[in-house]
């Protein structure tokens, strides 16, 4: 917890790209750019030559640092995760009440996301939105198991067994700790998107927020 709290470079696993684009002014620029464009055109539209255009590069150079626009997704969206794990190891490692910890951690997955400006190349609203419209096609795919075997996948599933850890605690005998750690992070981003797209499907709106509900949700179940 200690290295997380004091490494603001959000790690990413390194086999997701070929070189890291943490490393250089260009790696920057397609993480950013690649990000606006996403939301701009949706990832079905979206090419690296469209990329090489937006930021006055060759498509080629972006190939040196991702091999498929697959594996530009698959890291946006596990240094999306990354960025949650450590605002909830942040948010939560002094809170020694249990159930305001778990409180603050439902808080944290589940909440609007504002921009942090630790990190000037991404924006954190955008991406937020990127992954609440195209995360399951990172991993919706028929080499998901490959990739999970690969470890593509590891802070995702960190990040819900912190949850499931912390829901443990609350209620030790309860039977499906994993399942509803999955659901609240996962449930979340689809009653974002069911706000945003079909309101007359959920019951989260401008005053009732996906927070209020997972909490809700989440307490009832573990009494």
């Amino acid at each position: 917890m200690i290295n997380l709290l004091s490494n603001l470079k959000i790690s990413v696993p390194e086999k997701i790209f070929l070189k890291d684009p943490e490393s250089s002014k260009l790696g920057k620029r397609i993480i950013e750019h690649g990000i606006l464009l996403i939301e701009e055109i949706g990832f079905d539209s979206f090419t690296f030559k469209k990329l090489g255009v937006k930021i006055g590069s060759n498509e080629s150079s972006i190939y040196r640092y991702f091999e498929s626009k697959h594996k530009l997704l698959l890291y946006l969206t596990s240094w999306y995760w990354a960025w949650i794990e450590y605002q909830l190891v942040f948010a939560t490692h002094n809170i020694s009440d249990e159930k305001l910890q778990l409180e603050k951690a439902i808080e944290i997955v589940t909440r609007s996301i504002k921009e942090d400006s630790t990190f000037l190349h991404i924006n954190e609203v955008i991406l937020n939105r990127i992954i609440i419209n195209e995360y399951s096609k990172s991993y919706l795919t028929k080499e998901v198991d490959a990739e999970n075997k690969e470890g593509y996948f590891v802070i995702y599933k960190r990040l819900v067994t912190r949850l499931r850890d912390m829901i443990v605690k609350i209620n030790p005998k309860y039977t499906y700790a994993s399942s509803l750690a999955s659901t609240i992070i996962e449930g979340a981003l689809h009653q974002h998107f069911l706000k945003d797209h079909f309101k007359s499907i959920t019951d989260c709106d401008t005053t009732t927020t996906p927070t209020q509900f997972f909490t809700d949700l989440t307490f009832n179940t573990l009494r």
